[in-house]
């Protein structure tokens, strides 16, 4: 169901950043979801194991044992390994700046100003983004017609695009129960039913 949303029919650049931001904090959860039910299956089979009793089986492939080799010391073998991550400061888009001045007061008469040095602190903003549109109306007499403009993409009915493409992203993507997302929604300001969402569910389903 993620696949399937389409950001760039989101006419509002805003509403299409946050979107963006909620999808790939969604990802992020999920794949530390996965590695922490992973580990806590592991630390199971470890404590059973311990106890005598034996761990939940696991399907490995059908490959040959090889006989260990690892003669280093136990002092060695306990040593942690290092790991060298890739540093990910280069691929973090940046929303906005601001210049962080140093209290003049706490400055000798003889400091000179050389330069800045930037550090880059990530955060989320979670908020509505609530908007009430101004339709032009018009009304033609030779017609005998009303014209009435409409609104941006995504916006129809009650709830915009943010909101439509959050619900299905936690329901199909988390696992989040139609409650929890209700719970979630209210929390953060928006006015929503549990009929409501079940319907942005459905509706999504659908398209």
């Amino acid at each position: 169901m993620l696949d399937d949303l389409d950001l760039n029919a989101i006419q509002d650049e805003n509403a299409r950043q946050l979107t963006r931001r909620l999808l790939n904090l969604i990802e992020q959860l999920s794949a530390s979801l996965r590695e922490a039910q992973a580990e806590n299956q592991r630390l199971r089979d470890e404590n059973n194991r311990l106890k005598g009793e034996q761990g939940k089986p696991k399907i490995k492939a059908n490959t040959p044992k090889r006989t260990p080799t690892n003669y280093s010391s136990e002092k060695e073998r306990q040593k942690p390994v290092q790991r060298h991550k890739r540093s990910k400061k280069a691929e973090i888009k940046i929303d906005r700046e601001q210049v962080v001045a140093v209290n003049r007061d706490t400055l000798p008469t003889d400091a000179e100003f050389k330069g800045y040095e930037d550090v880059v602190t990530q955060d989320i903003l979670l908020k509505t983004d609530n908007v009430r549109f101004h339709k032009e109306k018009y009304y033609a007499v030779s017609t005998r017609l009303s014209y009435l403009a409409q609104v941006p993409q995504g916006y129809e009915g009650q709830f915009g695009p943010g909101v439509k493409a959050l619900i299905p992203a936690l329901y199909f993507g988390m696992g989040t129960s139609e409650p929890k997302i209700l719970e979630f929604l209210t929390t953060a300001g928006i006015q929503i039913s549990d009929g409501e969402v079940s319907n942005l569910l459905i509706q999504n389903q659908e398209e």
